[in-house]
């Protein structure tokens, strides 16, 4: 199954999500890669700390804005990647149909994404490099 639609999940939609979507996008340019949050931060940009930890990376993420998931987003992905367990369950009780589609971005390293918001920059960087190492094993998958 190729995955030409792939959506990113987090709660706001300002921290993990918008890292793993930007290095996503990163990586399968020729992709339609999104993101959006369970209860988002509508209309926000970027949390400034998860900018600051994609600047060795030169990705600016100054152009996001958060957004709510919706029906639209989910009918149109072939892959939804959750940043926990209970994200993926939140999202295939919603939405019974998204069943064998919704993974936690952590599956194949068994790891949930610690959410880093209004914590310190260190955080934001674990959370970071744990997208990092979670998305190494997705590679096969996706491309």
């Amino acid at each position: 199954m190729a995955f030409d639609n792939i959506l990113v999940v987090c709660v706001g939609n300002i921290c993990r999500s918008p890292i793993a979507e930007a290095l996503l996008k990163k990586q399968y340019p020729s992709k339609h890669i999104e993101s959006a949050g369970l209860s988002a931060l509508a209309g926000n940009s970027v949390d400034p700390k998860s900018q600051e930890v994609m600047k060795p990376y030169h990705v600016d993420m100054s152009d996001h804005i958060a957004r709510q998931i919706d029906e639209k987003l989910v009918m149109r992905a072939d892959l939804i990647l959750t940043m926990s367990d209970t994200q993926t369950k939140w999202i295939e009780e919603r939405w019974p149909h998204c069943r064998g589609k919704t993974f936690r971005i952590g599956h194949w390293n068994d790891k949930d994404i610690a959410d880093p918001y209004q914590y310190d920059i260190a955080l934001f960087e674990v959370a970071r490099q744990d997208i990092v190492e979670s998305l190494k094993p997705w590679d096969k998958k996706i491309s």
